[in-house]
């Protein structure tokens, strides 16, 4: 059940979207920018300034972990919300002029949660949870990393969209369902099929050439969408739905095999360790069971189910 603010506030928010975005002949048109919150442009809400915090592949070191947890507790209320782009917000900040104070950045900052703070609403990067784990075609770890690695080294991809997406499945239709813009579906081990948003399937690559031409098809993105208020804010509101994005006319999207959120408990990995997927219920993650979690390993999966993965954990 959700707390009354944040209820009260997701309504606000979707009230706010659907006054920005007129229809005109089947076209998206919006009046404005997006207003996705990021450390540095909070969302004001009722109990304070919202911040949110992305994590490429839901993945998070402990020692970050922890010290978020602990900014939360020192200055928000307390919890980590988690989100189903399995990203973290922090809640009821003190604000001033539009922004959180500076000791709150620079704590963030401290936990290496900040990395590029010019594309720091850009990183938005969806991933297989238990990908390189258990399970999947393909282990799209490193793929991430580099993806986020290209991003960030790019500044004019900081001009992307707060909404933006890459989605990247490892081949077992656990995300390929979510709406996205760019991405890719991994055939095996060797291949992965390129996505120009929900239409469209791209050039089949390897998996290590994916993200520099992921990150080509960002660029177009940007250089097709043009400036302004009203440019688009997702591939599949450009005039040709991302066609005009590729070179080569596009394939049809790739067959997904149904796929989901893996059962809570125990899951044996692959190199016959095990990992615990645990519940957090409402995504709210308390400070107490965040600093718990993080004593368990030394990284861990926030995932978009609003739940988090302890991998590497030795059998039971």
């Amino acid at each position: 059940m959700y707390q009354l603010p944040v209820l009260a506030q997701c309504i606000r928010s979707a009230v706010h979207g659907a006054f920005a975005v007129l229809w005109h002949h089947g076209a998206v048109m919006r009046d404005r920018a997006d207003r996705c919150p990021g450390v540095l442009r909070p969302w004001l809400a009722d109990d304070g300034a919202l911040i949110r915090l992305r994590l490429p592949g839901g993945l998070i070191g402990a020692p970050a972990l922890r010290g978020i947890a602990r900014v939360a507790g020192l200055f928000g209320d307390g919890n980590l919300h988690l989100t189903t782009r399995a990203n973290l917000q922090i809640r009821g900040l003190p604000h001033d002029g539009g922004r959180v104070p500076a000791e709150v950045v620079e704590a963030v900052r401290e936990t290496g949660l900040l990395p590029s703070p010019a594309h720091e609403r850009a990183r938005n990067i969806l991933a297989s949870p238990l990908t390189g784990l258990a399970g999947g075609r393909a282990d799209l770890r490193g793929v991430t990393a580099e993806l986020d690695r290209l991003l960030c080294g790019d500044p004019v991809l900081a001009e992307l969209p707060g909404r933006f997406l890459f989605c990247l499945d490892d081949g077992r239709g656990d995300i390929a369902g979510r709406e996205l813009d760019l991405g890719l579906f991994a055939l095996d081990a060797s291949r992965v099929r390129l996505r120009v948003g929900s239409g469209h399937g791209g050039p089949v690559v390897g998996p290590a050439d994916a993200p520099a031409a992921l990150i080509a098809l960002a660029r177009r993105f940007l250089h097709v969408r043009g400036s302004g208020p009203a440019a688009p804010w997702h591939v599949d509101e450009l005039p040709q739905s991302g066609r005009e994005l590729l070179e080569e006319p596009p394939s049809p999207p790739p067959h997904v095999p149904g796929g989901g959120p893996p059962p809570f408990g125990a899951i044996r990995q692959d190199d016959g360790r095990r990992a615990e997927h645990v519940a957090v219920p409402d995504g709210l993650l308390t400070a107490a069971e965040a600093v718990r979690l993080a004593a368990l390993a030394p990284r861990l999966v926030v995932t978009p189910w609003r739940s988090v993965v302890v991998p590497d954990l030795e059998p039971s």
